[in-house]
């Protein structure tokens, strides 16, 4: 599976690294950062768990949340179909705007755990069970799922606070940006 979805990302227009470790991935990331002047964070628990984000700051750059404008934006999925469609679902959009357009640089680090073998109705399903859940409570939202510990009804769920307000699917790479996948051979993030 880990496999077949690298070759799917080609096909869709995505450089691809394929790596076994998370320090293999912190490697590249930091490779990614060396000429960055700016570098922006989509909250990505899967770049904070790499350890990148503090390697980043050790390393004197200055990291800006949600950046729009900025050399090299990092941000994870919360979903990857095994024929290479990247899914994130948003509570404001920034952070899928930001992948979308603006950064010179987008590089994406995705861990194994969230490649999905049922298209997109279970990368969205796999979102809504293993994604929204814990960022709603680390975020401090009081929504049903962050309470709960788990989806309460996807389009039923009408809290203000709702993690599921915006999900982009990227079917191809987007014309005119730069992006990159490190795809990690191990679990990382939600």
């Amino acid at each position: 599976m880990f496999e077949q979805t690298v070759e799917a990302l080609k096909k869709r227009g995505f450089e691809v690294e394929a790596v076994a470790t998370r320090q293999e991935a912190l490697a590249l990331v930091m490779k990614e950062a060396e000429s960055a002047a700016s570098v922006g964070w989509g909250g990505s628990e899967s770049v904070k768990e790499i350890g990148a984000r503090a390697r980043l700051v050790e390393s004197g750059k200055e990291i800006r949340d949600h950046q729009l404008v900025c050399d090299l934006f990092l941000l994870s999925a919360n979903a990857l179909t095994t024929d290479g469609r990247i899914v994130n679902i948003d509570g404001t959009g920034n952070r899928v705007a930001a992948s979308i357009c603006g950064p010179k640089r987008v590089v994406y680090v995705i861990g194994r755990n969230k490649i999905v073998d049922g298209g997109l109705d279970e990368a969205i399903a796999r979102i809504r069970r293993c994604a929204c859940p814990p960022n709603a409570k680390r975020l401090g939202k009081r929504t049903p799922c962050g309470l709960a510990g788990a989806c309460v009804g996807g389009e039923g769920c009408d809290s203000p606070d709702r993690m599921c307000k915006v999900t982009a699917v990227f079917d191809r790479k987007p014309t005119g940006i730069s992006a990159k996948v490190i795809l990690v051979d191990e679990d990382l993030g939600y």
